[in-house]
C-alpha cells in the first residue's frame, strides 16, 4: 500500500458543522443552498424537526453565512443564480445542544452565556432583568442601532426538555423558562428579518409553542422533505467515485454497493409520498472509512428515548407497520403511553405509506442500520444480554442453523431464557413473545428470516443456503400441537418447490418454568 492509497478521494466533513469551514477548507458539500434562498425569500419564521446528526446544525450555519452576506462562500452553488443583493443582517445564533441540563440553573447558565455575549456587543443596560426581558431588549436595540432587522437561529431548541423526560418538575421548569424566552420572538416580530428553530421534537401542546404560533412547521412539508439528508440523485452526483472505490475494495459490482448503501442508510421519508433520503452521518463515515457499519447508531441512543421506553408498556412487535393519524404527528408530547410519535421524530421510524382517505401514516424502520441497531438496543431491556453480547449470541444462533444443527440452536435458546435475572424473568407472556421476536429479527442481519406479523403464518421461518426452517411455538401446548399446526395450516407449502432441505420445528414453551420445554425437529 502506497501513501496515496491512504488518502480518501475527497475530504469528508465528518463532525464539521460550520458551513464556512467546509467551503474554505474545501470539504465535500452537498448543495442545499436552494432551500436557503427559498426560505429566506418566501417566508419569515420556521420550525424544522429532524433526528440527531442529520444536518440541522450545518443548515443553520449555512443560513447564518447567507444572512451575514458571505457571498464568496456560495460561489458555484445553486443560490448564485437567484441571489444578487447579499444584504448583511445582524444574526443571533444559539445552540442549546452543547450542554447537559441537570437542573434549572443549567438552562439559565446556558441562556446567560449567549445573552452576555450579545450584551457585550450591543449594550447590557438590562443585564439584571430576566432572560426573556434581556433578549427582547437586545433584539430591539440592534434594530434601533443598526436599522437592520435581526435574524434569530436556534439549534436544538428542545434539548433541555428532552433531557428532563421522567422528571416532571424539572420539565415544567424548563418549559416555563423557554416559553417566556421563545415568546419574545412573537412580540419582537417588527424587528425580525428571519427566525428558524430546529430540534428533534415539537412540543406543540405543552405551551412552548403556544405563544409562538407564527412559526411555519416544515417538518412534514413535501417542499422541504429533502432539506436535510442526501437524496439518491445527490448520492450519484456527489459520491460515485467513493462508491466505485468501495466496490473495487470489496470486489463487487458498483450496483451491488449502490443497493447495499440503499438498504443500510437510505429510506427516511419525512412526509407522505416524498422522496427518501440517506442518513448523511452514516454515508460520510462509510465512504470515508470505506467500510459498512452502523455509524449513526454507534453515536448512542438519546437518554430521553431510553427513559421513555423504560416506562412504556408498548408492544414492540407492533412498531413495524404501526399506523398513526395526522393528529398524532401534530401532538409531539413525549408520553410513555404512546411513544410512537417521539420514536418517529427521533429517526427510528419513518413514513412508509400514506392513506389519503383516512389520513393514516404507516410507519416502519427506514433501513437496516436503524432496524438492527434499534433491536439490539432494546435487547438488554428484555434479556440479561447486553447490546454487545447480543451480536455474539445471534452469530452463534445463525451458525448453528446454517450447519443444520437445529438441536444446538434450541439448546442455546433455552440457555438464553434460563439466564434471565429474576426481575426480568417475572414477566408476562408477551414479554417472552417479544424476546422471540427480537432473537429472530436480529438473525435477519445474517439470514433470510420471516417473523409472524399476521395470522396464518408460522411463528418464524429461517432460510439459510442449505435449509429452510419453519418454527411453531406453543405456550403450555404440546409439541404435537405445534407440528400439527404447521401441517394443517400449510406453512411448508410455499417452500416445497425450493431445492433446500425443509425442516419443521415444533416447540412447547413452558410458562411455569418460563423457558422452552420439549421440542421435535423433523426434516421433510
Amino acid at each position: 500500500m502506497t501513501a496515496n492509497d491512504l488518502l480518501p478521494l475527497r475530504k469528508f466533513p465528518i463532525g464539521i458543522q460550520s458551513f464556512e469551514d467546509i467551503r474554505v477548507k474545501q470539504f465535500l458539500y452537498v448543495d442545499k443552498s436552494a432551500y436557503v434562498y427559498r426560505m429566506a425569500t418566501y417566508g419569515k419564521a420556521y420550525f424544522l424537526g429532524r433526528p440527531r446528526r442529520f444536518g440541522k446544525s450545518l443548515l443553520l450555519s449555512t443560513l447564518e453565512a447567507y444572512f451575514l452576506g458571505k457571498k464568496h462562500l456560495f460561489k458555484g452553488l445553486a443560490i448564485e443564480q437567484w441571489e444578487k443583493d447579499w444584504t448583511v443582517y445582524p444574526v443571533l445564533h444559539m445552540d442549546l445542544n452543547a450542554r447537559n441540563y441537570i437542573n434549572g440553573n443549567s438552562l439559565t447558565e446556558m441562556l446567560n452565556q449567549y445573552l452576555e455575549k450579545w450584551e457585550a456587543e450591543y449594550g447590557d443596560e438590562k443585564k439584571d432583568r430576566q432572560p426573556e426581558e434581556r433578549f427582547a431588549y437586545i433584539i430591539e436595540k440592534i434594530y434601533r442601532t443598526t436599522g437592520k432587522q435581526v435574524v434569530v437561529l436556534v439549534d436544538e431548541y428542545d434539548k433541555p426538555m428532552l433531557q428532563a423526560i421522567g422528571n416532571d418538575a424539572l420539565g415544567d421548569e424548563y418549559r416555563n423558562m423557554l416559553k417566556a424566552f421563545y415568546g419574545v420572538l412573537k412580540s419582537a416580530d417588527p424587528y425580525l428579518r428571519f427566525v428558524f428553530l430546529t430540534g428533534v421534537t415539537k412540543f406543540g401542546q405543552v405551551s412552548v409553542f403556544s405563544d409562538l404560533n407564527q412559526l411555519k412547521d416544515i417538518s412534514m412539508d413535501e417542499r422541504y422533505a429533502t432539506i436535510c439528508g442526501i437524496t439518491d440523485e445527490e448520492m450519484e452526483a456527489n459520491f460515485r467515485p467513493d462508491m466505485e472505490r468501495l466496490a473495487k475494495k470489496m470486489n463487487v459490482a458498483y450496483e451491488d454497493i449502490r443497493d447495499r448503501m440503499r438498504r443500510t442508510y437510505d429510506g427516511y421519508q419525512f412526509c407522505q409520498n416524498s422522496e427518501g433520503v440517506y442518513n448523511p452521518f452514516s454515508v460520510l463515515n462509510a465512504l470515508d472509512s470505506q467500510e459498512f457499519s452502523y455509524y449513526w447508531f454507534a453515536t448512542g441512543t438519546p437518554t430521553f428515548l431510553v427513559e421513555l421506553l423504560k416506562g412504556s408498556d408498548y408492544d414492540l412487535r407492533d412498531l413495524e407497520g404501526v399506523e398513526v393519524t395526522a393528529n398524532q404527528f401534530a401532538d409531539y408530547r413525549a408520553k410513555v403511553e404512546d411513544p410512537v410519535p417521539v420514536i418517529y421524530q427521533s429517526g427510528y421510524l419513518t413514513v412508509k405509506k400514506y392513506d389519503e382517505e383516512f389520513q393514516l401514516y404507516k410507519l416502519g424502520f427506514p433501513n437496516e442500520e436503524v432496524k438492527y441497531g434499534f433491536l439490539s438496543f432494546l435487547t438488554p431491556f428484555y434479556t440479561n444480554v447486553s447490546k454487545e453480547e447480543s451480536v455474539f449470541y445471534i452469530g452463534k444462533f445463525v451458525r448453528e442453523l446454517r450447519s443444520g444443527d437445529a438441536e444446538a440452536f434450541l439448546t442455546r435458546l433455552r440457555a438464553f431464557f434460563a439466564d434471565f435475572p429474576y426481575e426480568l424473568n417475572d414477566k408476562t407472556e408477551r414479554h417472552y413473545q417479544v424476546v422471540f421476536y427480537l432473537v429472530f429479527k436480529l438473525m435477519g442481519q445474517f439470514a433470510d428470516v420471516e417473523v409472524r406479523s399476521a395470522r396464518g403464518r408460522a411463528d418464524a421461518v429461517v432460510k439459510t443456503s442449505d435449509y429452510i426452517y419453519v418454527f411453531e411455538f406453543k405456550l403450555n401446548g404440546t409439541v404435537s400441537d405445534a407440528l400439527r399446526q404447521i401441517d394443517e395450516k400449510g406453512y411448508l407449502i410455499p417452500y416445497t418447490a425450493d431445492s433446500r432441505k425443509l425442516v419443521k420445528v415444533g416447540v412447547n414453551f413452558n410458562a411455569e418454568e418460563r423457558n422452552l420445554g420439549d421440542w421435535e425437529i423433523i426434516e421433510v
